[in-house]
């Protein structure tokens, strides 16, 4: 991975919509790491540092609101961006996903623009250019 580049994890159990997010991300210079399940995600960011986690709501086994407390709780990663990726965007569902520990929604189905949105908010802040 390119240290210079922001790093995001994307867990969704379904191939095709990890690697459609992650084929976006990519385009914009995002590093992307994907697992397949809530227990997998929380097991990587044991041991790796992100700048966003794209965590689907739907998975069986461990679903994203679970998986998002884990990390919040267990992990202690408080300031960590998780931006729940869902089909489901009634108001009342945003507020919920807010209230339980999500900095933001990703409506399914994607696009291009939102995917953007989502990473200019998680990207770090540039390292400002040293003068010689």
């Amino acid at each position: 991975m390119n240290a210079n580049s922001p790093v995001a994890l994307v867990v969704d159990d379904n191939a095709i919509n990890r690697n459609l997010v992650m084929h976006m991300m990519r385009r914009i210079g995002w590093e992307t790491v994907a697992v397949e399940s809530g227990e997998r995600a929380v097991e990587v960011l044991k041991e790796t540092r992100f700048n966003l986690v794209l965590l689907d709501l739907r998975m069986p086994t461990m679903s994203g609101e679970e998986t998002c407390r884990r990390i919040r709780v267990d992990l202690g990663q408080r300031e960590l961006r998780i931006v729940a990726y869902t089909a489901h965007g009634m108001p009342e569902e945003r507020a919920r996903m807010l209230a339980s520990g999500f900095d933001d929604l990703l409506i399914k189905p994607i696009s291009f623009d939102d995917v953007r949105a989502v990473c200019a908010k998680a990207a770090p802040a540039p390292v400002a250019a040293q003068s010689a």
